[in-house]
């Protein structure tokens, strides 16, 4: 099977997806073993604050005052450990993306940097409920010289509409993932592209006490995709997919 060749703007990810690594280091003034003992602890700690502290009423406050730094750990290890995945990831972003877009639920920036990098794209709105993943996204986009493409806010901008919205491991996250799909609808320009993933199951060992798996709940989240948006086919083989407007 013939590789995908990575076009010249997403050249620079190579094997650490965007100096991933070393942001990490700098950033959180660890030494490289310090950092390699926390990454690969990331999950299980994240996991365990999650089995303790983890409640569906209360999920923002949980994510947005709790989990601190465990999830750079957490997100910094998939994403180092999953470089192939990522990859696609991204050269899907540079396919669809375009105009202005969303990063909802930005996590440690990738995606956003990403799509920055696009050179079909004029802004990139990094949203994120995270204190401390908005600091350490601030930090990467100013290493890398994108701090004048990307906007930070902790909400989507009101009246605001996207050419391009990317959304990866966050609805599963959310107590009413069709109600986001709703409001992407709502903001997705007629002709725009949403990039989607999700993964509603807790794991085999519960080791995601935090995502959503409530039969009716998912039920209703995939009839609200499926009345409102349209696949659009991509050649990647990842869990995220491409959709627009059905109506």
């Amino acid at each position: 099977m013939t590789k995908t060749s990575v076009p010249s703007f997403l050249s620079s990810s190579g094997k650490d997806l965007f100096n991933l690594k070393q942001h990490l280091q700098d950033f959180l003034h660890l030494d490289s073993k310090t950092l390699d003992i926390k990454l690969e602890s990331g999950q299980e700690k994240l996991s365990n604050l999650g089995q303790k502290d983890f409640n569906w009423e209360t999920s923002g406050d949980f994510y947005r005052d709790k989990v601190g730094e465990l999830y750079l750990f957490e997100l910094g290890a998939w994403h180092l450990g999953s470089y192939d995945y990522i990859k696609d990831t991204l050269l899907l972003i540079g396919d669809r993306a375009q105009g202005q877009v969303l990063d909802f639920g930005g996590g440690i920036g990738t995606h956003t940097i990403a799509a920055a990098l696009c050179p079909q794209v004029k802004q990139v709105i990094y949203c994120d409920i995270n204190p401390i993943s908005h600091d350490f996204v601030r930090y990467r986009a100013e290493q890398i010289g994108l701090n004048n493409k990307i906007i930070f806010c902790q909400e989507i901008p009101p009246k605001q509409t996207f050419d391009t919205i990317i959304c990866f491991d966050v609805l599963e996250h959310l107590p009413n993932p069709a109600q986001q799909l709703l409001q992407f609808h709502q903001i997705l320009k007629p002709e725009g592209k949403i990039i989607l993933n999700w993964y509603f199951f807790k794991g085999f060992n519960q080791e995601h006490p935090f995502h959503m798996d409530d039969p009716q709940v998912v039920n209703t989240f995939f009839q609200t995709i499926q009345s409102n948006f349209l696949e659009v086919f991509h050649p990647y083989h990842i869990t995220a997919r491409c959709y627009r407007k059905w109506n």
